[in-house]
């Protein structure tokens, strides 16, 4: 598949906004845009000689800026590999980076910062030729004071030199979408007075009691004042302090009286600033803080915890976000790409993010806050072993990062590590996701670093949830949350995962723990899931709704698990299974033809209705079936208060919707967590279809509180066919497999789905030979339709070329190609772009119809193209669907017809090809039908 690439925003400054507005000073000049630029690559000669001598035949006429050995011009702030920098080479090695500006602050006497959001990885900084510090690692920000040699009455020249040769010390989570390689956030230079806040913390309590913590940068001994003023100028405090001469802490408290909350649902900043006044002048800076405390706790009786957010349950409906940009790689283009992320979250009913394998930018994070989402950041890993080099440049790279963000209200938890990247020592070449067959490798001295870390990262930040390491092979150390990883696809098999892990959980098990440590009170949670990976070969780019419904359905259903993490937010390079393509377009899930209005939205409520069935059971026409629904509460907001529990029982025959049964029951909706309701008796129709028992939970007021589904095939016996009774009085209609024609003459044809479907790529037709009723069984037929479902036919290349089978190993976390339309498991999802094909319909050589087949979709809709999956771990043409078709025999053919009794039906393709689905595939329960009255 070939996703455009968004086109480039052109912008003078781009970035152009202040880089950190948790910490923001007015003085400041943004560098981002045109810088020169050299690459001097891995191997070459100056590299070399830079690298272990720091000399080469050049390095001392770079390091003064000499312009003419600049050779191209690079963007900043982007990746030197990423197409926004102009430079666009994937290629390791030291990038030389040249800058002239003439820059005065505005109050005489100021010190100058030149700021760095991040460089990966190794840095040093020279102005006007003056050696000015040096950094190392690739996310951390960092800055220099340059008071000393900043001329502000003239030009001033900067360079920066980065290397990144990809060290296995470094860490560098996962780069391989698009390399992360020198410059990657923005660079600005900032004016302080002498004596400046450097950094300040708050902590606050629901209460209203906030704390905070400043460190301070005194360039004399002596008093100082610092004013805070908030929520336009409602929240004020004021406090003298006594400071020695350089580094400083101070605490204070201050209280907010009637505090407004922060959370998703109400993301109230208190926005303002800090004055800072000494005998140097004033330092302001802006900044905000959110009143929120993260925790866990018991409820009602239990023996384990969920987590908490203001002391109140919260269901975590997350998803995994590798933050990447199609045109920036990790950097994004603009400010308003950052906030529509959040937006897009949201959207969906998402009520937190797990930032994947590296901190996110201050911005992003800014907006996170702003709109209102949890985030859970991960630290980034190192893939070499974790010797003590390893270990120190990590160690340098959390704590940076944790100061950093620390004062973001969005972010409730922070991961160590991930599935014990990194923490392997000598370690055999591992599968995608690992396996406890790695334990061996995880070695006792790196498991108890591993605790060291987490104890450390409680230590320095007590206010939130850390993790040891999110798990994919079972071996937690010590973590605050009992996270695991899955990718499973079938309902059973998942199902029945789901139940192992719940039964496995509790105080004293050491399930999902390594090393003979064992599970405490800690809350449960999924912290990957999908099935992406849980395919032979991976899921290609196919239809994610359908198992996404069953998959929530099934966590619901359990009262100790209280959130998940779905893998992923958006499609990445060599992965396809987000909930919107690379380029921000929507994929269709479907779910509003089951019940009227429903989205993905509707499956993170935090009250939910849990439906205790498969998505899909065979029942004949006419059973019973008793249905059991569960609630499942993660907020107060509806509980003393009795809700309505409306349902329908509902098929559609050939295109009108039938309603079998329905009904309402009112709900004491009361306490968290998961309880019976009501067990459904449902009596199945009395003709071939694809029931739909849809449910819909009703507020006070008759508002839609949330929706769900499940499907049922209902099949009739021999005799019946696939008529319905007014069929049968009325007349009688032909059943034809779609497989069985006598002649077609596509160039590339297949079946599918035992023989349930037929595709014909191109140009082509498929012809059949139809046997009316005999005039003994239908003495007159007065009307002939001919009805079928079909869809367009996209021709991928394994449908030309061949499938080729591929084993995920770990090299997919480093960029490695899906050859995703060789996959034997691809077939795409529905989404905004279509692929369209036109047929028509002949009988004997008569043009009676023709049909626009709008698209050659795939989703939650074939509902019949997943139930008939032949195996759980290889899809075939799984979710595939097609439209219902009509064409209507003209009265001058009928009557030569009801004398034949037979006749030659053809289905002419154009060169979009058509999917042609018979009773077991698709959405329909139907073969090729003629019926004849």
């Amino acid at each position: 598949m070939k996703t455009s690439v968004a086109p480039s925003i052109h912008t003078e400054i781009p970035r152009a906004e202040y880089p950190r507005p948790d910490f923001e000073r007015k003085d400041w000049l943004n560098l981002n845009g045109q810088w020169s630029f050299r690459l001097d690559t891995e191997g070459s000669d100056d590299v070399r000689k830079q690298v272990d001598t720091g000399t080469g035949d050049s390095a001392a006429v770079l390091q003064g800026g000499d312009a003419s050995l600049f050779t191209s011009e690079i963007t900043v702030p982007f990746s030197w590999v990423s197409p926004l920098s102009g430079i666009e080479r994937n290629e390791k090695g030291v990038g030389w980076y040249r800058r002239s500006v003439k820059w005065e602050p505005a109050k005489k006497q100021s010190r100058v910062f030149l700021r760095f959001g991040a460089v990966d990885y190794l840095c040093d900084v020279w102005v006007n030729g003056k050696f000015v510090g040096s950094h190392q690692g690739g996310y951390g920000a960092f800055e220099f004071d340059v008071t000393t040699v900043w001329d502000s009455a003239k030009d001033n020249t900067i360079v920066v030199r980065a290397e990144d040769f990809d060290h296995n010390y470094q860490a560098r989570g996962k780069q391989g979408y698009g390399e992360i390689r020198g410059i990657w956030q923005p660079v600005w230079l900032e004016a302080r007075p002498q004596t400046y806040m450097e950094q300040a913390i708050f902590t606050t309590s629901i209460d209203g009691q906030i704390e905070l913590k400043s460190k301070i940068q005194a360039q004399e001994a002596g008093a100082v004042t610092l004013q805070l003023s908030f929520a336009e100028g409602s929240v004020t405090h004021q406090v003298e302090w006594e400071l020695q001469e350089g580094a400083n802490e101070r605490t204070t408290v201050f209280q907010v009286n009637d505090p407004r909350l922060w959370s998703p649902e109400t993301p109230h900043l208190y926005e303002g600033e800090l004055r800072l006044t000494s005998s140097s002048g004033e330092d302001v800076v802006h900044t905000y803080f959110g009143i929120r405390e993260i925790g866990t706790a018991k409820f009602d009786g239990r023996d384990y915890r969920w987590i908490t957010l203001n002391g109140k349950p919260v269901y975590l409906n997350g998803t995994l976000d590798q933050s990447y940009h199609q045109t920036g790689f990790f950097t994004y283009p603009t400010d308003t790409e950052m906030r529509d992320e959040i937006y897009l979250m949201k959207r969906l009913g998402l009520n937190f993010v797990r930032i994947h394998i590296k901190p996110e930018e201050p911005r992003k994070l800014y907006w996170a806050d702003k709109l209102g989402i949890l985030v859970m950041e991960d630290m980034p890993c190192f893939w070499g072993n974790p010797d003590e080099t390893a270990r120190a440049a990590y160690e340098r790279e959390a704590l940076e990062v944790i100061e950093r963000d620390r004062n973001h209200p969005s972010i409730f938890s922070w991961v160590m590590f991930n599935e014990t990247w990194g923490l392997r020592t000598d370690s055999e070449s591992a599968g995608l996701t690992g396996g406890e067959g790695q334990h061996r490798y995880y070695l006792p001295e790196t498991q108890e670093w591993v605790r060291e870390k987490y104890r450390w990262a409680k230590e320095l930040d007590p206010t939130r949830i850390v993790e040891d390491n999110s798990p994919c092979a079972y071996d937690h150390v010590e973590t605050d949350i009992n996270t695991w990883h899955f990718y499973i696809n079938g309902y059973e098999p998942l199902r029945n995962h789901i139940e192992e892990i719940v039964q496995k959980t509790y105080p004293g098990s050491e399930h999902n723990y390594i090393g003979g440590n064992q599970q405490g009170d800690a809350p449960l949670m999924n912290s990957e899931c999908g099935n992406v990976w849980g395919i032979d070969g991976g899921a290609g780019d196919s239809d994610l709704a359908w198992h996404y419904r069953y998959m929530l359905n099934e966590f619901r259903r359990h009262d100790k698990l209280c959130g998940f993490v779905f893998t992923e937010f958006r499609d990445v390079t060599n992965e396809f299974n987000g909930y919107y393509r690379l380029d921000g377009t929507d994929k269709k899930f479907g779910y509003e033809d089951f019940v009227p209005g429903m989205t993905i939205a509707d499956l993170h409520t935090p009250d939910f209705i849990v439906i205790d069935a498969p998505p899909c059971q065979t029942l004949d026409q006419g059973a019973e079936k008793t249905i059991p629904l569960l609630r499942s509460s993660y907020s107060d907001q509806y509980h003393g208060q009795k809700l309505t529990l409306a349902w329908e029982l509902s098929y559609d025959q050939l295109g009108t919707k039938f309603v079998a049964d329905q009904g309402t029951l009112e709900v004491a909706w009361d306490g968290y967590g998961v309880a019976p309701i009501t067990e459904l008796k449902l009596r199945m129709p009395e003709t071939d279809a694809v029931a739909i028992l849809g449910v819909r939970l009703l507020n006070e007021g008759s508002g839609v509180v949330t929706r769900n589904f499940t499907t049922f095939d209902v099949r009739g016996g021999k005799e019946h066919g696939n008529r319905n009774s007014a069929d049968r009085a009325e007349g009688n209609t032909v059943s034809i497999p779609v497989n069985t024609f006598r002649e077609q003459s596509f160039a590339y044809m297949w079946e599918a789905l035992q023989g349930s479907k037929v595709n014909g790529g191109g140009e082509g037709r498929f012809i059949y030979d139809v046997q009316l009723p005999d005039c003994d069984e239908q003495p007159l037929i007065r009307d002939i339709e001919i009805l079928f479902e079909a869809g367009a036919k996209r021709l991928l290349a394994r449908n030309i070329e061949g499938a080729r089978h591929r084993t995920h190993g770990i090299d997919f976390m480093h960029g490695a190609s899906a050859d995703v339309e060789y996959n034997p498991s691809t077939y795409y999802m529905t989404d905004e772009e279509l692929h369209e094909s036109r047929i028509s319909v002949w009988v004997d050589d008569v043009q009676i119809g023709d049909v626009v087949l709008a698209d050659d979709p795939a989703d939650s809709r074939g509902v019949l193209s997943w139930h008939y999956q032949p195996v759980h771990n290889l899809l075939e043409e799984a979710g595939s669907y097609g439209y219902l078709c009509q064409a209507q025999v003209p009265g001058r053919l009928a009557a030569e017809l009801d004398r034949k009794r037979s006749f030659r039906l053809e289905l002419r393709a154009e060169e979009g090809g058509i999917s042609l689905y018979g009773r077991n595939a698709g959405r329909y329960p139907i073969d090729l039908l003629v019926r004849c009255r």
